[in-house]
């Protein structure tokens, strides 16, 4: 399977990381007789091409407490989609887990369904806006609450390693760049309000 010295080089380092965690949620799957699978493939679907995740900044966008947070999410995982989608993606070319139908990703593929995503693995996209979304709202509200938020970020790199569309290392690079993605969307929200002040755009912020 042709693949770029990127990809190898992440798939060499990371090749023990990466196998120890996908067989611990294999052997979880087999213990659980895919009792969870659903579970696990209702939370990926919520990040399919940001839908679920881009609904929820929408609606946060409509309510003048929540609006600064909403433009925060929606920048941030704009520039997470960026980033990995157009960027990362075609850089890097890493394969996913299961499209060498010889090796033991596939089969523990099959075990879980089988369910096929388009593109390459590296760096997940689904975890990407999950942790640019979350990020975005534990800056923008009262921390001592909003970090409970990043307990769905685990949900969802969880869910595509268990669903054996994406290695862990590729959820690793997800939460790297969402986090950055995340900060650079409130920034980006603070400045466009600060901008805005005292012009007509800033009553329709407010």
């Amino acid at each position: 399977m042709d693949t770029t010295l990127i990809a190898a080089g992440i798939n060499e380092i990371f090749y023990r990381f990466d196998y120890t965690i996908l067989n611990i949620l294999h052997e979880l799957a087999v213990a659980t007789k895919n009792s969870l699978t659903p579970f696990f493939t209702f939370i990926s679907m919520t990040g399919d091409y940001g839908v679920g995740l881009i609904l929820i900044g929408l609606i946060m966008i409509l309510f003048r407490k929540t609006r600064k947070a909403g433009i925060a999410v929606l920048l941030g995982m704009a520039l997470g989609a960026i980033l990995t989608n157009i960027i990362l993606k075609p850089l890097i070319s890493r394969p996913r887990p299961y499209e060498d139908i010889s090796s033991i990703y596939h089969t523990w593929w099959e075990y879980v369904g089988g369910r096929y995503y388009y593109g390459h693995a590296f760096p997940s996209g689904h975890t990407t806006a999950a942790m640019a979304m979350m990020s975005a709202i534990f800056l923008s509200f009262n921390k001592k609450y909003s970090f409970i938020g990043f307990l769905f970020v685990i949900l969802m790199g969880v869910s595509r390693n268990y669903l054996m569309v994406h290695y862990p290392s590729d959820i690793l690079g997800g939460i790297l760049i969402g986090g950055f993605a995340g900060y650079a969307g409130v920034f980006s929200a603070k400045w466009i309000y600060i901008k805005a002040k005292g012009t007509r755009f800033e009553k329709k912020l407010s």
